[in-house]
């Protein structure tokens, strides 16, 4: 009899307190809580950590080698598992040769319709090509110079690996002499012997013969036509110490001559050389260097350094002195008055002579005569360097920019050739999600383009391709399109992506473990992905999700409610059952937010703000459509609209990177708009992200909130360290002198196991206080330093509250409800949610001025109710020293606390990228355009219905 329920007893990972739970299976169960209340160390470290552990346990020790290592988390035992799948936000990969098409195996089934239905066309004259024949191609080969020796090779491997040696005895036996290998011509009595592991072109040589010899036509036919059998229906014509010509019985333009080779489906990959755009590699982008960031502000003169990678480099301004003299400009006269030829000789050169050199240390180098030109130097410099600092100052002033050969379509012409009906692979992959959906269908439908034949090689194909759109269709990402890279996505659309890959392979008895699917998803879209969650487990899975949104908790059939606080205060089971037990137990924080005993309150009034304003004019980055935005100053500020309607386009590649170029210099280049006016007004832009605050163990709380510098010079100034001359910087982890030599100040020791999870043990001198022996002999208030970074925040502030500049900042991470996390706890166990409030938290202990700007995208992400209300407090805490707040948001507690809306839509994709409303939360309440006024009627007591 099958088990009804996972059975946890005993797990004790990371701040779980020795806690049994039973999750049942075959049902969606959310797991909920505060954040650091335990519910990932709960779902990933614990159930998905040890289903994949013992799924992997299961596997030869061969097999395991190559596996990534799990290691055993600390639990006393766990019944009932399944082989576990986790469909997290981390598993987005940054390769750019990956793209939506090729997560979810959309482009690959492209790749076969084309392969397989595509018409080819010339990619000259745009004809279609037909079939060439025997006497068509023999013709083409009499048209060469009468005395021309060539070969004629039948193509029997191209560009595989392999030894051959069973291929080349069969030649022999059949007669053969000779073959061309790797384009060397080969005699077939000497051993040929091949490396296994690289790629080869092998040609059988079935002819040579001179062009124009008596009897010729009949001989170059018969030739053609066995080679064509040799190379199934391919031929190559070799001019001796000339190009080589292919022919194909099958493509071929009768008017410019050009023959394509066999269309497979690699022929559209842009991730082989068979496929891929020869100039970028199948990239679609080359980084090129870019006038703008080498010269960002034209007002400057050569003098007052307006070329920016060589504004301190003196030596180089006296070549721009003698350019100047002959190009007829002055040095000192600002950048924006310099013609456009004057420009050009600036900026690319006078066209002198490149003169080649070998260096005393044997490697080439050139020069060139007259002014090489800023951009050439340091396109050499970039090629030539081999200091990776040089080419990574340099890569500041590049661009990733379309390629030119390929216009950013990552294919070779060939391919690009190929089409059904009127569009390209490229141009299909363009296309959005529903609008390829739409294209699927009619080729499926009745009015199809395809004939019967093409018809019945489709027709699997389409229904895959239908499948897998019509799965992303319902998860709420329509306007995306198959060739976004996948690394410009975000946590929650990856998440939704992986989902719906799930669901197309149709496993079953699967354990899913998902983590805030919800994040990027607007109300709107949350009924869709509730759906697919239930189709996933109708097929006969457990669905175990991470969650905090409401519409999804009202979905599951089991709630497991984590606390009762977070970090040390939580870890345990506060709650379990259905909707309703959670609401009815009063134990359950979650429980009496959605019963409505407690809620979020509305602000009694909104902020008039200070009557100034910044406005981008003309936005037009991605799908915005020249669109002007104002946003009030001094307020707090939501940018809504449904998941792809432009709100991160707006506010981060527009906004922000525009001010941090104004603000900082910065060097990426900001989105298409004509113009931001309203800058002068504020004087500082900050993004606050969910990025983490370090990447390593070493980085902290204290160190980043910057408390333990001052701490480390308390500790310097205490009677026993000022004896022995402990300076602050005695008192570091990170340098020698104070740390523990023996673990480098980590505190544990990495032990490699061969075919077992690496096991991670404190380090046996300093048992994981980081600090040598003479640093913790030093001592405060009989704590040591490693005791104080082992407190709580809400400890620490207590244990300093004599100190203003230490307890200030402690101060400020208790105030965004950060009191239970350990003032040195290393920073890759923080979560999302607590490492943007260690950011707000540092930002509110700076000393305010009144006039910054602060930019949150979904500052939501990872909170729970009660976590949303203390951060709420924080941002307007920001607003009222008088700075502007301007969040992305889609959760409704902060849409309603907002004292401006700015609501963009109506759509996702193309159907978005419009102003549909603006005003105050009931302003756009009201708003029958609105899809954001929608849900928030729900939410603002003046106009919930009676």
């Amino acid at each position: 009899m099958a088990q009804e329920y996972i059975k946890i007893k005993g797990a004790r990972e990371h701040n779980l307190k020795n806690i049994d739970v039973q999750i049942p299976r075959d049902k969606l169960v959310v797991v909920t809580g505060l954040s650091g209340s335990g519910k990932s160390s709960l779902a990933f470290d614990t159930v998905y950590a040890e289903g994949q552990r013992r799924y992997m346990e299961s596997l030869s020790s061969y097999a395991r080698q190559f596996l990534g290592r799990m290691e055993k988390p600390d639990i006393d035992h766990i019944e009932g598992l399944s082989p576990a799948i986790a469909i997290d936000q981390k598993g987005v990969s940054h390769n750019p040769r990956s793209t939506v098409g090729t997560v979810t195996e959309i482009y690959d089934y492209l790749r076969l319709l084309f392969a397989r239905t595509g018409h080819p066309h010339c990619p000259e004259c745009g004809k279609e090509i037909s079939a060439q024949s025997v006497e068509q191609i023999t013709d083409a080969v009499q048209t060469l110079a009468e005395g021309t020796k060539i070969l004629i090779l039948g193509p029997l491997v191209r560009g595989r690996k392999g030894e051959y040696a069973q291929m080349f005895k069969d030649l022999r036996k059949s007669g053969y002499a000779r073959v061309r290998v790797d384009g060397q011509i080969r005699d077939l009595s000497e051993e040929i012997e091949l490396d296994k592991n690289k790629k080869h072109d092998i040609e059988a040589v079935v002819d040579r013969l001179v062009v124009g010899q008596a009897g010729g036509q009949g001989r170059i036919a018969d030739s053609v036509e066995t080679a064509l059998k040799l190379g199934g229906g391919l031929v190559i014509i070799s001019v001796v110490d000339g190009q080589d010509m292919l022919f194909s019985e099958k493509f071929s333009c009768a008017d410019c001559g050009v023959s394509l080779g066999e269309i497979e489906p690699r022929t559209f990959s842009f991730n082989t050389p068979h496929g891929a755009c020869p100039t970028c590699m199948g990239l679609g982008a080359k980084m090129e260097l870019d006038p703008d960031l080498i010269i960002p502000d034209k007002s400057l003169s050569l003098a007052d350094g307006a070329i920016s990678p060589y504004h301190t480099q003196n030596w180089y301004f006296g070549q721009l002195e003698d350019l100047a003299r002959r190009a007829g400009f002055s040095v000192n006269k600002p950048v924006s008055t310099f013609t456009p030829a004057q420009m050009q000789v600036l900026l690319y050169g006078e066209g002198g002579d490149i003169h080649k050199y070998r260096n005393r240390y044997g490697r080439v180098r050139e020069y060139t005569s007259g002014f090489e030109g800023i951009i050439p130097r340091l396109d050499r410099l970039y090629r030539d360097s081999e200091s990776q600092g040089v080419r990574e100052s340099i890569e500041k002033y590049m661009l990733a920019s379309p390629c030119q050969a390929c216009g950013g379509k990552r294919l070779r012409k060939e391919a690009l050739s190929v089409k059904i009906g009127e569009l390209n692979i490229a141009d299909v992959a363009a296309m959005s999600v529903d609008e390829q959906l739409k294209w699927a269908n009619e080729l499926a439908g009745k009015h199809t383009i395809f004939n019967k034949r093409e018809q019945l090689i489709a027709a699997q194909i389409l229904k895959e391709i239908r499948s897998r759109l019509g799965f992303l269709n319902n998860v709420g990402l329509e306007y995306l399109t198959i060739d976004r890279i996948a690394g410009t996505l975000s946590g929650g659309e990856a998440q939704r992506i992986r989902l719906a890959s799930q669901i197309g392979s149709g496993l079953m008895g699967v354990l899913y473990v998902c983590d805030e699917p919800t994040i990027g998803l607007h109300p709107a879209d949350d009924t869709r992905l509730v759906e697919t969650l239930q189709k996933l487990r109708d097929l006969g899975n457990t669905i175990l999700v991470v969650e905090h949104d409401e519409s999804v908790m009202r979905a599951a059939d089991y709630i497991i409610d984590m606390g009762p606080g977070a970090g040390e205060h939580g870890g345990r089971v506060v709650a379990t059952g259905n909707i309703t037990e959670i609401m009815q137990n009063p134990a359950s924080l979650t429980g009496q937010y959605l019963s409505g005993a407690k809620v979020i309150p509305v602000p009694e009034k909104r902020r008039n703000g200070n009557g100034q304003e910044i406005i981008i004019q003309g936005a037009r980055q991605n799908n915005l459509k020249n669109i002007d935005v104002h946003i009030p100053l001094g307020k707090l500020v939501c940018v809504s609209g449904v998941s792809g309607s432009g709100k991160s386009t707006l506010v981060t590649d527009i906004l922000f990177k525009h001010l941090a170029q104004v603000f900082y210099g910065a060097k990426d280049r900001a989105g298409g708009a004509d113009a931001i006016t309203g800058t002068e007004h504020i004087d500082k832009i900050i993004e606050i992200n969910q990025s983490p605050i370090g990447r390593t163990p070493r980085s902290n709380p204290a160190t980043y909130t910057g408390a333990f510098t001052h701490i480390r010079e308390l500790f310097a100034s205490v009677p026993e360290a000022k004896v022995k001359g402990y300076g602050s910087g005695r008192f570091s982890f990170n340098i020698k002198g104070g740390r523990c030599e023996t673990c480098g100040g980590e505190g544990y020791i990495q032990i490699e196991m061969q075919f077992l999870p690496d096991v991670t043990v404190p380090c046996e001198v300093c048992h994981g206080a980081r600090y040598n022996r003479e640093v913790l002999e030093i001592k405060f208030k009989d704590k040591t330093i490693a005791d104080v970074l082992d407190m709580t925040v809400d400890r620490a502030l207590e244990f300093f509250e004599n100190f203003p500049k230490i307890s200030s900042k402690l101060q400020t991470l208790q105030d965004v409800g950060l009191g239970y996390i350990r003032i040195g706890q290393p920073a890759p166990t923080l979560s999302g949610g607590e490492a943007q409030r260690i950011k707000l938290a540092t930002e509110l202990s700076k000393r305010a001025t009144g006039r910054t700007l602060y930019i949150l995208d979904e500052p939501t992400t990872g909170l729970s109710f009660e976590d949303v209300a203390a951060l709420l407090r924080v941002l307007q805490r920001l607003v009222d020293s008088g700075n502007t707040v301007v969040v992305i948001e889609h959760q409704l507690d902060v849409i309603k606390n907002a004292d401006w809306i700015i609501d963009l839509g109506p759509g996702a994709g193309i159907k978005g990228g419009q102003i549909v409303a603006e005003g105050i939360p009931e302003e756009i309440a009201l708003n029958k355009a609105s899809v954001t006024g929608k849900y928030l009627r729900r939410v603002l007591p003046k106009l919930k219905p009676a």
